[in-house]
């Protein structure tokens, strides 16, 4: 059986919508309730699979969890760390998280290798190395991801800026008292949240939001309760969809200092935006003119990685030629030729490297959601396309992205989710 999307183009999106919690920082943040003993307590978790999926891996642990209105509890009183099977992380590469707090609580952490989107090489040489200058020892096989030793504070050098290595490396030196430094961190929202996490569970922590972070660990850390911040990835997908259906949008629950790099961008392609007050954001799809711009994708406070294909989609409503240049990831450029299908004219460079062509209509097709954020961006073409789109796999879309169809229909879009055989073209 095969649940797809089916998109009737054409219809401009208005009204108002709320902007779920980040699944980037609610999974990273369920990781962090390990780190204690006694009760924490997350609002504004948003409902997905992967997160559904992280809250059985503590089930499997021992914890007690429950998910109800977007409240997560999470009781850790009878956790014990044992070998995690494949059945659990295997699809789940957010799973990679919890290695720092396991293995700093309890001595020893084992796993299948997580496993997640494929978007070209994503090793677990930055996350092993970080917990070894902690003092790890790497027992790992080709098949089991296993570390075990005493962690000691210590200076932490991330072989690159890793959002997950960073938070595994702050939520591993959370236990250890003393001071551990981290350089070349990763200062992504979903990451200062995690900071943010610790710290009021009595970490001092100084440096977040920077590229270099000071730690200074304790043993006996407070269960608390704290807020998942809004999804930015979310809020940049509902803005672009707006701005190509020519519609009108008020977002809520935003924060204007996540958003920097995307909304410059957006400007600079002629999208009309602009917030109302500090956590509502407009947009104006009618009074936009797009025309081309060149983005290149970095580690935040610059452009989202995780927002490239959403944009690629508006630059080919863009008049002029566009200049993708995705820094992070080879895999990222494959939605590019669903967009094709659609009549987008793209020429792909290599692997980091594409020109879009604009503008050119596009009509419906059948295209796959290849990816989480490819999936995001095949729903906003759909919306501005001629007639329908069926977009397939859609369980990409449904990991990332809290009831997106629940919430385009309640901006008036024509978007429904159907089963089919799973033979149709």
């Amino acid at each position: 059986m095969d649940i797809r999307y089916s998109v009737q183009g054409g219809m401009p999106l208005r009204g108002d919508v709320t902007v779920s919690g980040s699944k980037n920082a609610a999974l990273p943040m369920i990781a962090g309730s390990l780190l204690c003993s006694g009760e924490t307590v997350l609002h504004n978790v948003p409902d997905l699979l992967d997160v559904r999926s992280m809250l059985s891996i503590l089930d499997f642990l021992g914890a007690e969890t429950s998910f109800q209105n977007g409240t997560v509890r999470i009781r850790t009183h009878n956790v014990q760390s044992k070998p995690i099977p494949a059945e659990f992380v295997s699809k789940l590469r957010g799973s990679i998280v919890l290695l720092g707090p396991l293995l700093s609580r309890f001595g020893v952490v084992e796993m299948a290798y997580p496993g997640g989107c494929v978007l070209g090489k994503r090793p677990v040489g930055a996350h092993i190395g970080a917990l070894e200058q902690l003092g790890a020892e790497n027992m790992s096989t080709e098949d089991i991801l296993h570390l075990q030793g005493e962690l000691a504070p210590a200076h932490v050098i991330l072989p690159e800026f890793s959002v997950t290595a960073t938070e595994n490396a702050v939520l591993a030196a959370a236990l250890l008292p003393g001071e551990t430094r981290i350089d070349i961190a990763a200062a992504e929202p979903h990451v200062q949240a995690v900071e943010r996490l610790v710290q009021a569970m009595g970490v001092d922590v100084e440096g977040i939001g920077t590229h270099t972070v000071i730690v200074r660990g304790r043993r006996d850390l407070q269960c608390v309760s704290a807020t998942v911040p809004f999804d930015y990835l979310e809020a940049g997908c509902l803005v672009l969809a707006a701005i190509v259906t020519k519609g009108k949008v008020r977002l809520h629950g935003t924060d204007a200092g996540h958003l920097l790099s995307f909304l410059d961008a957006v400007r600079r392609l002629g999208g009309i935006c602009k917030y109302i007050d500090d956590s509502v954001l407009f947009v104006d799809g009618e009074l936009s003119s797009l025309h081309a711009l060149s983005i290149k994708t970095n580690v935040f406070p610059g452009f989202p990685t995780d927002l490239q294909a959403p944009m690629g989609v508006a630059l080919s409503q863009a008049h002029g030629v566009s200049r993708i240049f995705e820094r992070l990831f080879e895999g990222r450029m494959a939605y590019l030729y669903e967009l094709e299908k659609m009549g987008a004219h793209v020429e792909v460079l290599n692997a980091h490297e594409a020109l879009i062509i604009g503008p050119t209509p596009l009509r419906g097709r059948t295209v796959a959601s290849n990816d989480i954020r490819a999936g995001a961006a095949m729903v906003i073409a759909a919306l501005c396309a001629e007639g329908e789109t069926a977009i397939t796999d859609i369980r990409y879309i449904e990991r990332g992205y809290d009831r997106l169809d629940e919430k385009l229909r309640s901006l008036g879009a024509k978007i429904q989710k159907i089963e089919t055989s799973g033979q149709e073209e």
